[in-house]
C-alpha cells in the first residue's frame, strides 16, 4: 500500500523561513532510514504558496489565482510517498518524523494512495494498459534525470 505523508504548512514555511542545518541533517537521516528500509518512494519540500498558483474549474472553465493563499492550515509544505503494508505501519514511520521540525509543532497528514484495484470494473483493461504505459514512461524519464 502506498501512502502520502503531507507536512502541513505553517507561518514559517509560508514566510520562506529555511530549515536549519540541524533540521536538514535530521530530515536527511530520517529519509535515509526510510530509503534503506525500502519504504520511501519520493519526498520533497515545497516552496511557499506565494510561489504557486491555483487553478479552479467552474462550469468546466479554468480560472487561475496566484498565491499566496490565506488559509495556512490547508496548505502542504512538503511530502513523502511511502510504500508499506498498512496504515499502522505508515503511522509508525510518520511518528519518527524529526521532532525539531517546526520547533516541535508540526502537523502531518497520512492518506492512502489509490491503487488500480480500488477503481473496480470501471478501470477497464484498456485504461489499465494506458496507466502501465504512463508509469513505464515516467520511470524511464526519471532514469534519464
Amino acid at each position: 500500500m502506498r501512502f502520502m505523508v503531507m507536512r502541513k504548512a505553517d507561518k514559517d514555511t509560508e514566510a520562506y523561513v529555511m530549515p536549519t542545518e540541524r533540521l536538514l541533517a535530521e530530515m536527511g537521516k530520517y529519509m535515509e532510514e526510510m530509503a534503506n528500509a525500502g519504504v520511501l518512494l519520493a519526498g520533497e519540500g515545497l516552496h511557499p504558496s506565494s510561489k504557486g498558483a491555483r487553478v479552479k474549474f467552474s462550469g468546466g472553465k479554468p480560472s487561475v489565482t496566484d498565491g499566496p493563499f490565506a488559509e495556512t492550515k490547508e496548505l502542504v509544505a512538503g511530502y513523502a510517498l511511502i510504500q508499506v503494508n498498512s496504515l499502522q505501519e505508515a503511522i509508525d514511520w510518520t511518528r519518527r518524523w524529526p521532532a525539531i521540525d517546526g520547533d516541535g509543532d508540526v502537523e502531518l497528514e497520512i492518506r492512502p494512495v489509490f491503487e488500480a484495484e480500488d477503481f473496480g470494473e470501471e478501470f477497464t483493461p484498456e485504461l489499465r494498459e494506458q496507466e502501465e504505459r504512463l508509469r513505464a514512461q515516467m520511470a524511464e524519464q526519471q532514469k534519464k534525470g
